[in-house]
């Protein structure tokens, strides 16, 4: 797709190492299961059809977990403005606009393409943000579109999803299995096997799909704060939006902290400092310390 946001190579030779990594991973974990469960025609259905329906249905998903709903440019002129003046300035498609009704200030991209691609803010976000700060929220989520960094994550993060649902299934079928004869309890170990696999493929994939994350939410400041030339209007939506969340009820924020790899902050409260080694996001302080850099790359007009 042709636009005006700058080629990230780094972004792209990250994607593509982490994609050759889980692609190995998940070619392991493929021939694991036929050993193990002999059955290739259902791994295939299986793998194919979640495969298949995360790809094709994740716009639809995504909003329909968050309740969020499309509006049009008479619904909401002003948002649709910011929008259509930022793809103009990009020179890319203009996505779909959802709306979330929801105190939690974020924005999240979502879709299976840049021409099927969603944007989507929150009722708090629209609240708390002026209008160049908005500018900055949404030209990162257009840098994620447009770098396909939706495609790229729904993609790779298929594989921890197909290991959990193993694991699980494996589970049920040692709780609730047959007798204890022999041929049973070589059934019993195969399962502890196929489970054992399910688990370190969960874990390695969880791994390479958060240093992928936190890279490309870097990647993102940096291409929106260039889109806008105002990185200091960034830094001040990051800072205003990581503060009210961290005062939002901790069971709000229990709720939403599925979608942290889509959204522009992590719904996290105060006190995860170890649980940022894991995020989906980098820490505020590197987010902002990128942003002054940026500042000062682009000069003292900005």
């Amino acid at each position: 797709m042709h636009t005006r946001f700058r080629p990230d190579h780094q972004l792209t030779a990250r994607m593509v190492l982490t994609m050759f990594l889980l692609g190995l991973v998940y070619v392991a974990f493929i021939a694991a299961l036929v050993v193990l469960i002999k059955s290739v025609v259902v791994i295939v259905l299986i793998v194919g059809a979640l495969l298949w329906a995360q790809f094709w249905f994740s716009d639809r998903i995504a909003l329909y977990a968050m309740r969020a709903r499309i509006v049009t440019a008479e619904q909401e002129p002003v948002l649709h403005g910011i929008v259509d003046r930022l793809c103009a300035t990009a020179d890319m498609p203009k996505p779909r606009i959802a709306i979330a009704d929801t105190e939690l200030p974020n924005a999240f991209a979502t879709g299976r393409s840049t021409r099927h691609a969603v944007i989507c803010v929150t009722t708090g976000l629209l609240r708390r943000l002026d209008a160049e700060e908005l500018d900055g929220v949404l030209a990162h989520e257009l840098s994620h579109v447009a770098h396909r960094d939706v495609v790229v994550m729904t993609t790779a993060s298929f594989l921890g999803v197909l290991a959990g649902l193993v694991t699980r299934f494996t589970m049920y079928s040692t709780m609730f299995g047959g007798g204890r004869d022999r041929r049973s309890d070589n059934l019993f170990l195969a399962i502890l096997l196929v489970m054992a696999v399910s688990a370190a493929v969960y874990a390695i994939s969880f791994l390479l799909i958060r240093a992928l994350s936190r890279y490309r939410e870097l990647a993102a400041d940096r291409a929106g704060a260039i889109l806008t030339g105002s990185p200091s209007a960034l830094a001040s939506a990051l800072t205003k939006i990581s503060g009210d969340i961290a005062r939002i009820p901790s069971r709000d924020l229990r709720a939403d902290q599925p979608f942290n790899a889509f959204f522009f902050a992590p719904a996290f409260g105060a006190g995860v400092s170890l649980s940022t080694l894991l995020s989906t996001h980098p820490s505020l302080e590197q987010r902002l310390d990128q942003l002054a850099r940026l500042t000062t790359e682009l000069g003292p007009g900005v």
